[in-house]
Formats: C-alpha cells, sequence, structure tokens
C-alpha cells in the first residue's frame, strides 16, 4: 500500500482488487470439486466489510472523505463456506456448474473493471505532476 493520502482511492481500488483475485481463486477450487461427494461452495465476504467502513463516515460526507477514513486493516477477505445446509445431489455436493461459471465471468469483469480504475488513477496523478 502507498501510505500517502493522495492514494486512499488506489489502495481501496486495490484490496478491492486482491479480493477479487482472491474471489477467482475459490470459484475456481469449486468448479474443481463439482464432482466430490459431499463438497459444499465457498465464496469469500469482502464487500460487506467495504460497505460497513465506507458508512461507518456518515451519509452527509464527500466519498473521498468516506474513502479517506476507511481502515484498509478491517477489509480482510474472509472465506467461508456457503450454504452448508443446501445439496444438489445425494452425494451431498452444492456446486451449481451454471452459477460458478457466472459468478466466475462477473468476478473477472469486476477484477478488470478495478485493475482499469486503478490504471486511471495513476493516469490522472502522472498528468497533474507533469503540467508543473
Amino acid at each position: 500500500m502507498i501510505g500517502s493520502g493522495v492514494y486512499n482511492y488506489i489502495n481501496l481500488l486495490s484490496k478491492a482488487a486482491d479480493a477479487s483475485w482472491v474471489r477467482n481463486t475459490v470459484l475456481n477450487n469449486n468448479l474443481a470439486n463439482v464432482s466430490t461427494p459431499g463438497f459444499k461452495r465457498s465464496d469469500i465476504a469482502f464487500e460487506d466489510y467495504l460497505k460497513k467502513e465506507l458508512s461507518s463516515a456518515g451519509t452527509n460526507v464527500f466519498m473521498d472523505q468516506a474513502v479517506a477514513g476507511v481502515d484498509l486493516s478491517k477489509l480482510n477477505v474472509t472465506t467461508y463456506v456457503d450454504q452448508k445446509e443446501l445439496s444438489y445431489r445425494l452425494d451431498g455436493n452444492n456446486v451449481d456448474v451454471d452459477v460458478e461459471n457466472a459468478n466466475l465471468a462477473q468476478n473477472s469483469i469486476r477484477y478488470y473493471t478495478l485493475l482499469d480504475s486503478i490504471t486511471q488513477e495513476f493516469s490522472r496523478i502522472r498528468m497533474v505532476l507533469n503540467r508543473n
């Protein structure tokens, strides 16, 4: 992480990209275990932590102030087993290939969008620095 206040938004985007990368690994693991008896799908919790941190700044705060107030150490990726009691098959597995592929596609779009946003932020900073 970059330790200046100028980079708050970039640091937040970086944490979100890291979470998206972990989700990609978890989703691929789900797909790899689609035929494993008793396997339960996993997912990650990140967005809930992010919403909580952003909302802790209050509702009358501008977004850049909310981002500046985010404690990045509280934005951890937590892996959890989703719907332990649900099974689609008699062998106890609850992985749905179509759902996992849709989640993987959505996550890929999110990841590349985050990377693009980080690149754009650095481009803006470079443009400002080059004007002087």
